[in-house]
């Protein structure tokens, strides 16, 4: 597992409950500023095996960026259940509800 993976995969099990982070704010902190799709790939392939807080992540607009209706649903769900508020077109109000975390985390 490389470095950045290693620092990704703490830095979604550090996301507090009923908070969210976007997928570039943790490759920022991970190291990598461009690495936003990397942090998608490394959620998806390693999720379950770490079991990661997966909902607790967005796109930069807050939006939930996955494109099923069941996955969006489900992480609707898992959301509302921390007392995250997401409106009826899927968004995330990252001004209420972002972690801020320090770029050493």
């Amino acid at each position: 597992m490389t470095p950045f993976t290693e620092r990704v995969i703490g830095i979604i099990r550090s996301i507090p409950e009923g908070k969210v982070m976007t997928y570039g704010q943790i490759a920022r902190l991970a190291g990598s500023p461009r690495g936003a799709r990397q942090v998608v790939r490394i959620l998806h392939a390693m999720g379950s095996k770490y079991k990661l807080p997966w909902h607790r992540v967005v796109n930069a607009k807050g939006e939930i960026a996955i494109a099923d209706d069941e996955g969006a649903e489900l992480q609707s769900f898992l959301l509302q259940a921390e007392g995250v508020r997401v409106s009826a077109d899927r968004l995330v109000s990252l001004e209420q509800y972002q972690a801020a975390m320090e770029e050493n985390a």
